[in-house]
């Protein structure tokens, strides 16, 4: 039994609610995604237009003018994509409401490699355009822009950052770096557009050229940092002064699975919904620095959040022994896996081991009537069964049907995969009628979701995350 289990008296283990204690509801912002496609491509047809009305299309009568617009239009679009990345790092909670995690991850690694390589194209295309305009070498031109040509050097230096930041984001190199590397990696993002823009100012041919697309492009940058100052930082300041949370109580839950409760000030005042995430710093001497996504595993109460943790072999054997009475810096709620995506009056939750978390407090929050609830857990031990007491209580309660699938596939005991599509029907014969909730491995979600495609269960019915990233 982990020694802080003793601290219960301050917080007691969360026990199954007749009806969830509501607390404010997270904000909804008034944005679809064709308002965001629609802001996106009518900013792409903008600047494009400027660069045709500084009379850039008489480059294209010849060979060395062609490299070079394309060479200015790839700048123009890697700098755009740059500061869209830079909106997608923000964490703003409208395009987490909007796209969901899942979708908001891809577009992240999508525009970041598509900003890097346009950047590349940049200076492959105006080097080699130069050159020929002159008739000299790329070699030469390349060596005469970097070492005469005003702030050439520092978008050199900005674009080598850019690359090596995108290295790191590569998925074979990401899993085999920590964390903590990653992330100090990517801090460096914010040198290079920094670089970037000054070349940008000084050189670019939209900002000598023009007042108007001076201002317009400065107030892009203005909108993107803007974004990320209020959302990754003046915000999780703001939410962690106000409520002060700290580690109240850590309890064992199973083997190598440990909940740490957070209590604080006016928790009653917290917007946050089940199915959504935080990311955690504990601020210990080796912790501070250290911030990584955990959703909460009971309803929100208004008196602590609980966050479920499984022991990785890595960060995660150090939170399960973290102190009673440790600080604790928030960031969030994240997340679109709540009961605002809810379409049907019916719901099924599916959770493969750990991935109960959020699950978990869906039960407890989502509104019942007997036969509208059912939950699929599938874990491949009985060990790994977390919350099995709470759950069966909730169900009891809430009038809630639960199936546990236990067992290693292939095993005599469950010869097949008990998330196949005909398993799944047989287990929920009315799941075209239900909203489907997902959580759980990476694999055990690719199966699922293969399952419901094969089931043609509309997309708009089906909720998912994925936190391995």
């Amino acid at each position: 039994m982990n020694a802080t289990s003793n601290t219960r008296n301050s917080v007691q283990a969360a026990a199954p609610a007749r009806k969830a204690r509501r607390v404010p509801m997270p904000r909804v912002w008034p944005v679809t995604a064709n308002d965001v496609y629609a802001i996106l491509g009518g900013n792409v047809l903008l600047i494009l237009a400027m660069w045709v009305r500084h009379g850039n299309l008489s480059e294209l009568a010849t060979t060395a003018g062609i490299f070079t617009a394309v060479g200015e239009i790839t700048a123009l679009m890697g700098t755009y994509l740059v500061l869209i990345q830079l909106i997608l790092m923000s964490r703003s909670p409208w395009l987490d409401q909007v796209f969901g995690q899942d979708r908001i991850t891809d577009a992240h690694r999508w525009v970041g490699f598509s900003a890097i390589w346009l950047l590349i194209g940049h200076a492959v295309f105006t080097t080699v355009g130069y050159a020929m305009g002159v008739g000299v070498s790329p070699v030469d031109q390349f060596f005469t822009l970097i070492f005469t040509y005003p702030y050439v050097l520092w978008s050199a230096v900005s674009l080598v950052i850019f690359m090596v930041v995108g290295f790191a984001s590569v998925r074979a190199v990401r899993r085999k770096a920590s964390y903590e590397t990653w992330y100090a990696i990517h801090l460096y993002t914010y040198l290079a557009i920094a670089l970037g823009f000054l070349h940008q100012l000084f050189v670019g041919v939209d900002f000598t050229t023009d007042m108007v697309a001076r201002v317009y492009w400065i107030g892009l940058y203005v909108v993107a940092f803007g974004c990320l100052v209020v959302f990754r930082f003046w915000q999780p300041i703001s939410v962690s002064r106000r409520h002060r949370l700290h580690v109240a109580n850590v309890v064992d839950e199973a083997p190598g699975v440990s909940s740490i409760y957070l209590s604080g000030r006016e928790l009653d005042q917290l917007p946050v919904r089940a199915g959504q995430w935080f990311r955690l710093r504990f601020l210990t001497r080796d912790g501070w620095y250290k911030a990584h996504p955990f959703s909460i595993s009971a309803a929100p109460n208004g008196k602590y959040l609980r966050f479920t943790i499984k022991d990785l072999g890595d960060y995660t054997d150090k939170l399960q022994r973290v102190k009673v009475g440790t600080a604790v810096f928030i960031e969030g709620p994240y997340g679109a896996l709540t009961g605002a995506a809810r379409t049907k009056a019916r719901v099924l939750l599916v959770a493969g081991g750990i991935g109960i978390t959020p699950l978990r407090a869906l039960l407890e929050e989502l509104p019942a009537s007997r036969g509208n609830l059912t939950l699929v857990y599938r874990a491949s031990d009985p060990s790994e069964l977390v919350f099995k007491r709470e759950i069966d209580e909730l169900a009891s309660i809430r009038g809630a049907t639960v199936h546990y699938l236990v067992g290693r596939r292939g095993s005599r005991e469950m010869p097949t995969d008990p998330l196949d599509p005909r398993a799944l029907r047989r287990l929920v014969p009315d799941i075209h009628d239900r909203d489907v909730y997902v959580c759980g491995p990476t694999g055990m979600m690719t199966r699922v979701l293969n399952s419901l495609r094969w089931l043609r269960v509309a997309d708009d019915q089906v909720h998912y995350e994925r936190f391995a990233f």
